[in-house]
């Protein structure tokens, strides 16, 4: 008897059908669809919050700050309904807490919040966190905004870009209204601009009681055929073996961030995701099998996108060493300098670098066992993973006019009433 044919999703792109006309009117529907939506919420910004962001008026300025979120919500709608429409999937979710380990079934329930259907609703997940992952293909990022959408957290989504994006026609624009932090890969003059932003974000949060996700990807780049060789180099230079399934993390970035946030944010919290796709083999790339435009634009999405999140209290469980440099309420005229304007001492840095590192090898263990099993969760049972489905798909129709900026005019407008 003949072997089954593998999924199209477990072949090579380069080795799949040619694309079909059918696919190439798809890419321009989908395409079509999403810069409409783009150029909504662009338009909105620059045609309703511009002008209220110049006004020289107090109740002016407060409508702009609640105008914009509802923009960068409008995009992580818009992320969840493309999905929906032309890539359907379905986040695969296992969890576990640092210090309690992982979650029983019961434990799980009380972090779900699901409709009459049984279908997911809400993941009660924290609020304010920094939310790292390992970094496979190009669609991460995508995934990782989808996941805050079921979170709450869509509409103060952070995430730290490249400088020459700023000025991208549509996308550059509209990032800039959503106060994502441009650096120009020098970190000399960026450690000083990052500390500015985050701490801005952080008091803004505080102050006004609301969520904040920073979205941030240790490995600095993916995996790929000309990053392996980059990170065995590293790996030898340090005298330690290289990772297997993931590239050695940075811990840098990631470090200097968790100190400029954790003396304002005094709950912060720091969600690790471990992220696999099935379809791609051991030692394999996932560039090679999923990209945005063959899961988009050829309808060949992933069937699952499985997570593993762990959680971690960063002030508790976190080794970001000694912060009371940092501590807003230590200086006197209160301009709190930035934990990261101070240099770390030596042994700080080395002990967050070691935990980020073996944080890193658990993580490659658990793809590891994703290969094997297909699944990143140890089970309770033999066989019985405990994980929650989560579809991708708004939670309700109306969101459809959400995810094209449709109702800013009314969110302005209600705003307005509100201060008057």
């Amino acid at each position: 008897m003949a072997a089954a044919a593998p999924e199209l999703y477990a072949i090579p792109i380069a080795s799949r059908p040619r694309r079909t006309w059918t696919q190439t009117l798809r890419a321009l529907w989908v395409l079509g669809v999403f810069l409409f939506g783009c150029l909504m919420i662009n338009g909105s910004q620059f045609a309703i919050l511009l002008p209220l962001r110049l006004l020289p008026f107090r109740a002016a300025r407060k409508l702009y700050y609640e105008g914009v979120p509802y923009s960068k919500g409008a995009f992580g709608a818009l992320l969840v309904l493309l999905c929906q429409w032309f890539a359907p999937t379905k986040l695969v979710l296992s969890f576990e807490t640092e210090g309690l380990g992982k979650f029983a079934p019961e434990e799980i329930e009380r972090l779900v919040e699901r409709d009459s259907n049984g279908r997911v609703q809400t993941l009660n997940l924290p609020q304010k966190a920094v939310l790292i992952a390992n970094h496979q293909v190009y669609a991460d990022w995508w995934y990782a905004w989808a996941l805050t959408y079921f979170m709450g957290t869509h509409k103060d989504v952070f995430i730290v870009l490249k400088k020459s994006l700023k000025w991208v026609p549509v996308l550059g624009w509209g990032m800039q209204f959503f106060n994502f932090i441009f650096l120009a890969r020098s970190w000399a003059s960026d450690r000083i601009h990052l500390s500015k932003s985050l701490s801005w974000l952080a008091r803004r949060a505080e102050k006004e009681d609301s969520p904040l996700t920073f979205i941030l990807y240790p490995e600095g780049t993916l995996i790929s055929k000309d990053t392996r060789p980059i990170s065995k180099k590293y790996a030898d230079k340090l005298g330690i073996p290289d990772m297997t399934h993931t590239l050695l993390p940075r811990s840098t970035g990631l470090h200097y961030s968790l100190r400029s946030l954790a003396p304002r944010i005094p709950n912060l919290q720091l969600l690790d995701i471990t992220m696999a796709y099935p379809g791609i083999p051991a030692l394999e790339y996932g560039q090679a099998y999923y990209t945005l435009r063959s899961i988009f634009c050829d309808g060949i999405s992933p069937p699952a996108v499985h997570m593993h999140i762990r959680k971690f209290d960063v002030n508790r469980d976190v080794p970001i060493g000694n912060i009371s440099a940092s501590n807003p309420n230590v200086l006197p005229n209160g301009s709190a300098k930035s934990a990261i304007e101070v240099d770390i001492p030596e042994a700080e840095r080395e002990a967050f670098e070691l935990w980020l590192r073996s944080l890193w090898r658990e993580k490659d263990k658990l793809i590891g066992r994703f290969l094997e099993t297909g699944s990143l969760d140890a089970p309770t049972e033999p066989g019985k993973p405990v994980e929650v489905i989560v579809p991708l798909r708004l939670r309700h129709q109306y969101e459809v006019l959400d995810a094209f900026c449709f109702f800013i005019p009314a969110v302005v407008g209600w705003a307005w009433s509100k201060l008057r």
